[in-house]
């Protein structure tokens, strides 16, 4: 069915043209994030770059100025600006590089800023390195009552929470830590897409058994591997305390082994969580995102246990699936218990995805073809470290 995309921004019809749809309610993909982006809907302090806009995102950018906070916050009824005057330590220029302490609480100006057209709202999620790393980023904006969430027609700054929770950071300008998905209405989840979806498509794969059966309720429910690594037993690994900081600039440069201490398979495959750690592990499972549909995992479900398993949480149209149809992808898990330790065992359930449709298939699809770091990922840490092989 034709959709016209004047009706989704009117204000902008005569630059943009209709092009063909399933959905009227969905999240925006790539071509319809370059037409935002290209009618002044999102603007920058320096121009957006065209590698910012992913499949079904767009990376946003840190800005020139940083303030510590003494506390997080919610703006509420006031700009974030205000609050940051009443809960600001110090200034700090990013146009330079900068260490970011660990433990302490900074709120970043980003370089973009909405315009948003009615009926068009925004969420936010840290990216898979900002994840890794345990840096721990939720957006913020004028008079908003929800972190990582922008209300429909918003008109403003953003900006971002920035606390490393584990190694001291080197951040600089430009640097993109978080990544915001534009939606039109509010279309629910529903289980019975999600079967249909599955079995048109085959979204869950095993290593060794290839097609697996779903476990759909309420998402999809994916569990851990702890049987990991056959060749050296590896099933995950933990950050050590004390690390040298990490410069995000550096790709492949780090040896792993000064920050992360390999966590080898036990014999009765569990593991038991240290509230004060933070583990990167995998899922068991390989999971497939076909590319007319994006999906984000639920961070914390205390029904399955009081540990949060995912800090970045959206998964892109063509994770796991790609121009050459792989059989999946394991999702990597960045694993803090709360409060108590806390046994989790292999193949024990551990989170769910929900998946959401795209207004449109996506002119660009997550993959190898457009710089996708993790698309064949097993076991993985951030991409500044060295693989742990070659270190």
């Amino acid at each position: 069915m034709k959709r016209d995309i004047g009706a989704l921004f009117p204000e902008l019809e005569k630059d943009l043209k209709p092009y063909t749809a399933e959905a009227t309610t969905g999240i925006l993909p790539y071509q319809d994030i370059c037409r935002l982006i290209d009618g002044g809907r999102v603007k920058a302090v320096v121009p957006i770059e065209r590698e910012q806009v992913q499949p079904a995102s767009l990376d946003l950018r840190l800005g020139a100025k940083a303030w510590r906070v003494r506390a997080s916050f919610l703006p509420g009824t006031s700009s974030v600006a205000a609050k940051i005057e009443r809960l600001k330590m110090h200034e700090i220029d990013l146009t330079l590089p900068t260490v970011l302490e660990k433990g302490c609480v900074y709120i970043v100006e980003l370089m973009e800023a909405l315009k948003l057209p009615q009926g068009i709202s925004g969420k936010a999620n840290p990216k898979s390195t900002t994840g890794r790393l345990d840096i721990f980023t939720r957006m913020i904006s004028d008079n908003g009552n929800e972190f990582e969430g922008v209300r429909e027609g918003y008109k403003g700054k953003l900006y971002l929470e920035v606390v490393p929770r584990t190694f001291s950071i080197l951040v600089q300008q430009g640097a993109r830590l978080n990544q915001l998905r534009f939606v039109r209405g509010n279309p629910p989840p529903s289980d019975t897409a999600l079967g249909e979806l599955d079995r048109a498509e085959t979204l869950v794969y095993s290593e060794a058994d290839g097609p697996q059966a779903a476990v759909i309720k309420d998402g999809l429910w994916i569990s851990v591997d702890l049987e990991g690594n056959v060749a050296n037993g590896t099933v995950g690994y933990r950050a050590k305390n004390h690390a040298p900081l990490v410069d995000l600039s550096k790709i492949g440069y780090y040896d792993p082994l000064e920050f992360w201490e390999p966590i080898s398979r036990t014999p009765s495959r569990g593991l038991v969580l240290n509230p004060d750690d933070f583990y990167i592990l995998a899922s068991r499972e390989l999971i497939r995102i076909p590319p007319h549909f994006a999906a984000s995992m639920v961070p914390y479900d205390p029904s399955v246990g009081e540990f949060r398993i995912h800090y970045a949480g959206f998964f892109d149209p063509g994770f796991g699936y790609g121009s050459n149809d792989i059989a999946g992808t394991r999702a990597v898990l960045e694993v803090r218990s709360h409060e108590v330790p806390f046994l989790i065992e292999h193949g024990q359930e551990v989170g769910r995805f929900i998946y959401e449709r795209l207004l449109a298939v996506p002119e660009k699809i997550y993959g190898v073809n457009i710089g996708s770091s993790y698309q064949s990922q097993g076991l993985a840490l951030s991409k500044q470290f060295k693989p742990v092989a070659a270190a």
